[in-house]
């Protein structure tokens, strides 16, 4: 009887674990259009991965791909599971811009919403995704357009089990993205409906602040900030406000920074005076702008009090970003909310798979072995004392910039 005991004391640790790792998310987008293989994503890194776009055809509201992504996606799954056998696939369904229209003319008609819904789960199951994404909904912008969305998905989920029914395969996974905070002026997402219906919710938790609305710098990923809501804390418990369960929440990782001219360089803390956006809209994606410090030489800090980094060159350009320990504490703190999960938009602008590594891996300790990546210290900053050091030895910046065509005018959100 004892013997029996202590086995299971021994056990149950091990079943925690298992358990965890079954059901502690880590996602990742690919972009079709990034100008990265998803041969060379590495897909170990994720538990799932997050295919975009395909869009709603806004005469027949069907699902539609153009007809430039229909290998890509038909391949996707496939490819990804090379490096990762069990790693779970969805079809992410672009809402925004010239699809806006065709979003809530779709949503607004049962024959528009079923012609989509039966697309929608007939392409998935052909491509051999695991389930679908709604995302770039904002809640708004009245109230009748968000009691539409709570029928779609209604409706979707209850084909989605018939589906599953009568073909005798596991229900597709069900999931949408979702703006930081739950509603927006006097208007709130079906969060009944969104709670019922959903796997989860892949939390936008970025793009608080960019150079093209602002003339000073800002943190656009924030985890807090004590002179703002514009930040993940906030809006997380605006949500938790709402009863919305933590454990339906994923949240959203950016993997691109925004970069600033500063007006005066010698003022260069978040909140500086700026003249905007040095090209385009200003996004610089993690890849660049690690490869940038070396070319440019910049001074790197990690601003505790917002959880972000950021790096002045020496023209004057403020960047604005989230490195290894902003990653790692965020990830933390989705862990102590009780989240699901974390997602990261998206995984091509990753270097080396550093920021990848520093979601996944919480437990282990690195210590700093290159100096070159090492933030400088400032006395108004507060650094950890260690930080994570993943890259891969033999790897040089400047064939970097010579062969991937990823530059500052080119923005790095999609």
């Amino acid at each position: 009887m004892l013997f029996t005991i202590i086995s299971l004391l021994l056990f149950l640790p091990s079943l925690a674990n298992s358990s965890e790792s079954q059901t502690w998310i880590k996602a990742g987008y690919w972009f079709s259009g990034s100008e990265f293989p998803a041969t060379d994503i590495d897909s170990s890194l994720f538990t799932h991965l997050i295919c975009g776009y395909a869009y709603i055809n806004n005469s027949t509201f069907e699902l539609s791909i153009l007809p430039p992504d229909e290998t890509k996606f038909s391949n996707f799954t496939d490819i990804v599971r090379r490096k990762n056998p069990t790693v779970k696939t969805l079809l992410s369904i672009w809402t925004q811009n010239q699809n806006f229209a065709a979003y809530f003319s779709m949503t607004s008609q049962l024959s528009h919403r079923s012609s989509f819904i039966e697309s929608s789960i007939q392409r998935a199951r052909l491509y051999g995704f695991d389930g679908l994404e709604l995302n770039g909904v904002k809640p708004g912008p009245n109230t009748n357009n968000m009691t539409d969305m709570g029928l779609l998905f209604d409706e979707w989920r209850s084909a989605i089990d018939r589906e599953s029914k009568n073909s005798s395969r596991s229900p597709l996974i069900l999931t949408m993205e979702g703006h930081y905070m739950p509603s927006q002026n006097t208007t709130s997402y079906p969060l009944d409906s969104i709670r019922r219906n959903l796997d989860w919710v892949n939390i936008r938790a970025y793009d608080y602040h960019s150079p093209f609305q602002e003339r000073f710098t800002g943190a656009h990923s924030a985890l807090y900030d004590p002179s703002s809501n514009l930040n993940t804390d906030y809006g997380i418990k605006e949500w938790m406000s709402r009863g919305f369960p933590t454990k339906q929440m994923v949240l959203g990782l950016a993997y691109y920074g925004y970069s600033w001219t500063l007006v005066d360089p010698t003022d260069n803390g978040i909140g500086s005076p700026a003249r905007g956006t040095i090209a385009t809209d200003g996004s610089m994606n993690y890849k660049y702008i690690r490869s940038y410090w070396k070319c440019e030489g910049e001074k790197v800090l990690y601003n505790s009090t917002y959880v972000t980094n950021y790096c002045v060159t020496s023209s004057s350009i403020w960047i604005v970003y989230d490195d290894v320990e902003a990653i790692r504490t965020k990830v933390s703190y989705a862990r102590e909310k009780g989240l699901l999960g974390y997602t990261v938009f998206q995984v091509p602008n990753d270097y080396n798979w550093v920021l990848s590594k520093a979601g996944k891996i919480l437990q282990v300790k690195y210590h700093v072995t290159d100096p070159s990546h090492s933030p400088t210290r400032d006395s108004n900053m507060v650094f950890p004392k260690e930080i994570d050091q993943m890259e891969s030895s033999g790897n040089d910046d400047n064939a970097y910039m010579a062969t991937e065509k990823i530059a500052i005018s080119k923005p790095a959100r999609i």
